[in-house]
Formats: C-alpha cells, structure tokens, sequence
C-alpha cells in the first residue's frame, strides 16, 4: 500500500506539468494539430487533479488522528501553513524587492493570500498563487467536513452548499450594498471557478474515496479491467469536450456553464477513479510514478508550480529561453529549492509545531 501511494506523489508532477502546458501553449499554436490545442487549452485541470488529491490526502491521513480539540486544531492548521507559505513568501518577498514593493493594502492581500477571495486581486503578483488560497480554504473547513462525512455524506454535502450559499449571499450583498468595487467573494462565476467553495466537489470526491478505502471498499470490475487505463481515458475525453463549449480554441471552455461543470463534477469523479485505479492496480503508469526520480519531481511540484510563470520565470526568459520553454530548467531549480529550502525549512517547522 505505501508503494501505491508512492505514486500518487509521482502524479502531482504529473498535475505540475499539465498545468506547464497550459499556460506555454500559445508558442506551439503554428504546428500543433487542433484537437491538442483544445485539450492543452484545459490542461488547467492539472489544478483539479492538486484539489482531488489534496481531499484524499487530508482525510486519509487524519483519519486515523482525528482532530478533537481546539489545539489540535490549531496545531494542524500550523502544519499546513508552513508546507505553503515559506516558499511562497521568499519568492513573493524577493519579487518585492526586485521590482518595488506595492502599496501596503496590495502587499497584505498577497502576504495573506486573501488575495484568492477577490476576482480583482486573485492574479496579482504570482498569478498562480490564487489556488493557494482555495487550499487554505479547504484545509481551514476539511477536518469538519470529513467528521460530518464519516456521520452521513448528506452532512457533509449540506455543509458545504450551506459554505457555498453564505459566501455567495456575501458577495452579492456586498454588490448591492455599494458595487463591492474589489469583486470579494462576487461574481458567480468567480466562486466556482476559483474558490474551494464553489470546487468543494473535487475536494470531496477525494474525501469520499479516503472514507471508502479505510472502510474496506472495493471496486467490483471484470477481470483484467484496467482502471487506471479506463480513467485517463475518460479523464482526456472530458477535459477535450470542455474545450467544445468555447468556440475559439484557443480559449477556456470553463468559461461557460456546462465546461465548468464537466469540469467541477465529471472531471472530478474520473480523477478519483484514477487516483483509486494507481492505490489498488499494478500498471506500467503506478512503477512509473513510483520510482524515485518521479517522486522527487512530485515533491518539488509545488515550487515548480510557483515558479513556471511569473516572477521566477520572466527572470529566467530575460536571460535565456530554451526551446523546451526552459521546462528542464525549471525542474532542476525546482528540485534543488526542495532539497536544499523547502523540505528543511517544514521539517523544522513542523518539528516545532509537533512538540
């Protein structure tokens, strides 16, 4: 079993890549057929796959701690500040510095990622930072929403629509009252495009599978049924018929109703079927993701993921842009700010949280 969750630490180098792909796209429009277009242009749901998986690791871990009081808490919200916020905040930092620093209104929106809640604000600074907000969102409501699901999943649902009806009735109100300027917590769109409040579902559909492993349950299929294979499948087929609602392909179908909710609901159950299909089969894609080198790349993800746009990487471009888009590069900055920043600094962190 630990062998297969190995290689869901290999898929978030997977979900870090997609996401790589979306937003270079536009340099390979001259030679890449239309179909990959399309499916690249919804590569953004490498993001879906983090939120997936982000439910499922949640609840499968703190399953067997539940949290029963106030100061545990506290203790694991703390835990899941610092595996975010360190790297964050030396990258945001040093762009301050580097290119001046904003207004102290807009430097505490991006310290305190509050930025997220805002459709004003959400892509400011490191663009990519917005889903940082939406997991702090979840990491702040998921020990509720996991305790309610082992209860009845009709809890849990209800909790989350009731999350998503407050933040809604807020920002609407806030719009009525005096035009809510900054867009916080508003439009529709907005919230369930970019927010966990209006994403719960991929959250909880990893949530829903954490529940169903630790109890014993298992997928009855025909022999020799291949899951894993049959998931990815599905998986691309629905994030190229996201792509069909939006006419220009070189846009976004989540941008209408029915991509976001291929996206929001569909996508989001054939991920977990994935993530389940690389847990309970031996295939070629679970040894390839289990492997060292894959790991390595999926724990340093989420600096790749910092780092593939914005700051970082304009840095880079002013130097020198190789033909991969320096994809290579940024991997090797990436894996050695895992090994010699990131990892060290939560290691200690958590260390002294824990004691």
């Amino acid at each position: 079993m630990k062998e297969r969750f190995n290689a869901l630490t290999g898929l978030r180098a997977v979900a870090a890549i997609m996401v790589f792909l979306y937003h270079n796209r536009k340099y390979w429009r001259g030679w890449l057929p239309e179909f990959l277009i399309r499916i690249f242009n919804e590569f953004h749901t490498g993001v879906s796959l983090f939120f997936v998986l982000s439910g499922f690791l949640i609840a499968y871990t703190y399953q067997d701690t539940p949290i029963k009081s106030a100061r545990q808490y506290i203790r694991y919200l703390l835990v899941r500040i610092v595996r975010i916020f360190p790297v964050y905040l030396i990258i945001l930092l040093i762009s301050f510095y580097d290119n001046g620093f904003p207004t102290t209104k807009i430097a505490i929106y991006n310290y305190t990622l509050l930025k997220g809640l805002s459709d004003r604000f959400n892509l400011d600074c490191l663009p990519q930072s917005w889903s940082l907000t939406v997991e702090l969102s979840f990491y702040v409501f998921a020990p509720f929403i996991y305790s309610l699901l082992k209860q009845h999943i009709i809890k849990a649902i209800s909790f989350q629509l009731l999350l998503l009806a407050i933040v809604l009735t807020i920002g609407y109100s806030w719009y009525y009252i005096n035009g809510n300027h900054d867009r916080w917590m508003y439009n529709w769109l907005f919230i369930f495009d970019s927010t966990s409040f209006g994403r719960f579902i991929e959250f909880f559909c990893g949530m829903i599978l954490a529940n169903k492993l630790r109890s014993g349950f298992e997928i009855k299929r025909l022999p020799k049924l291949n899951l894993t294979l049959i998931s990815c499948i599905c998986s691309l087929i629905t994030i190229y018929c996201i792509s069909l609602f939006e006419k220009d392909i070189y846009d976004q179908g989540t941008q209408h109703i029915g991509g976001l909710i291929l996206r929001n609901v569909v996508l989001s159950v054939f991920l977990t079927l994935l993530i389940y299909g690389l847990i309970t089969e031996r295939t070629w894609l679970s040894r390839i993701l289990s492997t060292r080198f894959a790991m390595l790349l999926g724990d340093a993800s989420f600096i790749f993921y910092l780092v593939h746009i914005g700051y970082v990487n304009r840095k880079i471009y002013n130097h020198q842009i190789l033909g991969d888009r320096n994809f290579i590069f940024l991997w090797i900055i990436s894996v050695v700010g895992f090994l010699l920043i990131e990892k060290p600094i939560y290691l200690f962190l958590k260390g002294k949280i824990m004691n």
